[in-house]
């Protein structure tokens, strides 16, 4: 399908902000996480370098602004461009017992660990040093950076997808449909049937166990 205008000057200052990390540092990647906020579910997070040549996939951007359809279809363009990428999760277990905060950095260092490659990262709001590695924490990353927003989608499909499957094990809870956010019909099923053991954040829960 052939690029929009708005579709081809989005991707052209995205790159374009890439770009100027290029003749910096040499080789990039981005990252992002998905699942910081939900009620049940782990913390997923991705790590990508794609080419920076004419073969632009124009429908990248952050993740949010994307129809899930178009997500899924852009994912599937990332994994088969990219030169390098690496998806990882930190399960419940990791959440309550370090934090989310905690747990959300050591899925991305799985993440970067998984893509195999060496790079300098441009990473959604996190500071890259405080996982130990060499790059730059950009504010609405996924908006600026064509690696930002390549990765915001492998983190936020494949952990729709694992949701999904939750939702076919557990139909009664609907995880297909909010993903494990903190949704009425989420927190209705809650009340109603309790929480799943190993799927939803106990800690996440007091409120609405409680409140």
């Amino acid at each position: 399908m052939k690029p929009t205008a708005k579709q081809i000057e989005r991707i052209g200052l995205m790159t374009a902000f890439d770009g100027e990390y290029m003749e910096r540092y040499g080789a990039i990647c981005g990252m992002d996480e998905a699942g910081r906020g939900p009620l049940a579910g782990p913390v997923c997070a991705a790590c990508v370098i794609m080419p920076m040549d004419d073969d632009l996939i124009y429908t990248i951007n952050d993740s949010k602004k994307l129809s899930e359809k178009r997500r899924v279809e852009s994912s599937g363009l990332i994994k088969e461009k990219a030169i390098a990428y690496g998806i990882a999760f930190a399960d419940v277990e990791e959440i309550e017992r370090i934090n989310i905060l905690e747990a959300t950095r050591l899925a991305m260092q799985r993440a970067y660990a998984a893509m195999g490659k060496d790079a300098y990262l441009l990473c959604d709001a996190v500071q890259p040093n405080s996982l130990g590695l060499r790059g730059e924490g950009i504010i609405k990353g996924d908006t600026l950076s064509y690696h930002i927003a390549a990765a915001s989608i492998l983190a936020k499909v494949e952990r729709d997808q694992l949701m999904a499957s939750y939702g076919e094990k557990y139909p009664l809870y609907g995880f297909d449909q909010h993903k494990g956010y903190c949704t009425k019909a989420h927190t209705d099923a809650i009340k109603a049937y309790g929480p799943i053991s190993g799927i939803h954040r106990m800690s996440f829960l007091t409120r609405i166990l409680h409140g």
